[in-house]
């Protein structure tokens, strides 16, 4: 099984690479599979991607985002592994 993580594009930076917050978190991802603007030209900074093994592998709305962090809140209550996925930073 494979977990995608949203995260919320906040900076680009050389070639497809690419910063995103997750639970207030910041992660190098790779945004070659979605590309660094949209379909209209405009920059993917202030979108939510699905992340997985450091590439973003789709964009995804603000609501999907979060419904989804939701539900990884909820099971990190149950199962406390979730946790590197959401808060990697304690987890070094």
């Amino acid at each position: 099984m494979c977990i995608g993580i949203p995260g919320q594009i906040c900076d680009i930076g050389p070639g497809n690479s690419a910063q995103i917050e997750v639970s207030g978190a910041k992660r190098d991802v790779d945004l070659s599979l979605v590309g660094t603007h949209d379909e209209n030209g405009q920059s993917r900074i202030g979108q939510w991607v699905l992340v997985h093994v450091g590439f973003a592998m789709s964009v995804i709305d603000e609501q999907e985002a979060r419904e989804t962090l939701d539900a990884l809140h909820n099971m990190y209550d149950v199962e406390p592994d979730v946790g590197v996925l959401l808060f990697p930073q304690e987890y070094r």
